[in-house]
């Protein structure tokens, strides 16, 4: 394919990074030379320095060929016209772009459309980070909850504790422990590695365990791996900007939340905004507020403003004085796994998330999401099989009979809406969704490949 990605920050270069040896023919848009030969020095790609959203750049950049545009500059505006000028004038297919403002959001479905601006595929990393946050909230004591085929089954990781039901017990007697109820482990972290799980694998106290069901089963799979969480109640939200305060309107009806915001102009807005919300004027790295808020008593305590160090600090006091969950926002990816499993319990990077949501949109094959596991090792994606077994290379074959890069396995197949959990008997049919687990994310072309239709595979 032929992609031209304008913006080549955090996000863009990570996704050049991504597509660049992959068969792909990329063009990265910036107006910062220096960061253009830095990626033109590490990846087979093309760079063009100028503004992203100008006619002449993007004919330049070859907008009148590409199959695809990537808007993800640090500018909105610039975004959303560049998939304006793109439609207009070079009749572009396909334009994804990122938009952070909320109010362009309120009014998506009049403001993005082909009569207005042409955006095919809208990513809002405020959406996709509030969104994973409020799983996170549904489910106490998880680490990461991934949705697969519409929600319908769910990737989740949490910590084994003393007490649960499976610790010290081998991964094969979850069927009797759990008789009606289809799961698969997927991976095992334990003491910062990976364990591959098999049947006569042990579960052990604090190992991390990232399983798979259908979404009405996670709770007791969780309860099976850990004494029963208590439900959360009392959320404290350090930071009213466009994450926090969307993450406290769309949860005040059910927990009893507090806004902590350092801007008193910000405070005022949203003590407007929000009907139910206690809103604190003040800082979360504050000692003395957080224990007059009773932070002992807090369930979970969120850092969610836009200063990395500000967040880890405010946690790890808050955790420090006893707040039970506490989950930070970090915008610089490469620090998530630094800062996640000590005081801090769960880490959330808006630009991973970002990330994802991009690349299930311009990987190969018909994979419609992928996601880093919390270790980051290691994706799990899913994929939609087409054909038969003259144009597939996995339509109408068992599971055994794939020919999977080593350590990738197939957790479970969404057919007909019902969730599945794959056997080496399974016999992959048109339309399944497919959940896989790759352990070495360089195999991931492989599997794409796996699930590309054409001719001949026989």
């Amino acid at each position: 394919m032929r992609i031209i990605i304008l913006g080549a920050g955090q996000v863009g270069g990570t996704l050049a990074e991504h597509l660049a040896g992959e068969a792909n023919d990329i063009t990265v848009v910036d107006h910062d030379l220096r960061r253009l030969r830095e990626l033109e020095d590490r990846l087979d790609l093309r760079t063009l320095c100028g503004s992203a959203s100008l006619p002449h750049i993007l004919a330049q950049a070859g907008a009148e060929d590409a199959d695809m545009l990537v808007a993800v500059t640090s500018s909105d505006e610039i975004n959303m016209i560049a998939c304006q000028v793109a439609q207009s004038l070079f009749n572009l297919p396909r334009k994804i772009a990122r938009v952070r403002e909320h109010d362009y959001l309120t009014h998506g479905d009049a403001l993005f459309s082909r009569e207005a601006i042409p955006v095919d595929v809208l990513i809002s990393p405020e959406a996709l980070v509030t969104r994973s946050l409020k799983r996170l909230l549904q489910y106490p004591g998880a680490l990461q909850v991934l949705d697969f085929a519409g929600g319908k089954a769910q990737l989740v990781a949490v910590k084994a504790r003393y007490g649960g039901a499976l610790v010290g017990q081998q991964i094969a007697s979850l069927r009797e422990h759990l008789p009606g109820v289809e799961i698969r482990v997927a991976a095992i972290f334990r003491r910062e590695c990976a364990v591959i799980p098999r049947g006569d694998t042990v579960i052990e106290a604090d190992d991390e365990v990232f399983f798979i069901a259908a979404r009405e089963d996670i709770r007791q799979v969780m309860g099976e791996l850990r004494r029963q969480d208590n439900p959360y109640k009392r959320v404290v939200i350090a930071g009213g900007g466009h994450i926090g305060a969307r993450l406290a309107a769309s949860i005040e009806d059910r927990y009893r939340v507090k806004v902590i915001e350092l801007n008193l102009e910000r405070c005022e807005l949203l003590s407007q905004e929000l009907k139910q919300s206690t809103i604190l004027h003040g800082s979360a790295s504050n000692r003395d507020m957080l224990i007059e808020e009773n932070i002992e008593a807090t369930d979970v305590f969120l850092a969610l403003t836009n200063d990395d160090e500000a967040n880890v600090m405010a946690s790890m006091l808050a955790k420090k004085l006893g707040a039970r969950t506490v989950i930070t926002l970090i915008n610089n990816p490469a620090y998530v796994d630094l800062v996640q499993g000590g005081l801090i319990d769960i880490a959330l990077s808006p630009q991973q998330s970002t990330i994802s949501a991009l690349l299930s949109h311009v990987r190969r094959g018909d994979v419609v999401a992928v996601h880093s596991l919390r270790r980051g090792a290691a994706e799990a994606l899913e994929a939609i099989a087409h054909g038969d077994q003259h144009s597939s290379k996995v339509v109408g074959r068992r599971i055994d009979q794939l020919d999977l890069p080593e350590g990738t396995t197939v957790g479970a197949l969404v057919r007909d809406d019902v969730v599945s959990i794959a056997h080496d008997h399974s016999v992959i049919e048109d339309g399944d969704h497919v959940i896989l687990f790759v352990a070495d994310k360089r195999a991931v072309k492989q599997v794409e490949r796996l699930f590309q239709v054409g001719i001949g595979f026989l």
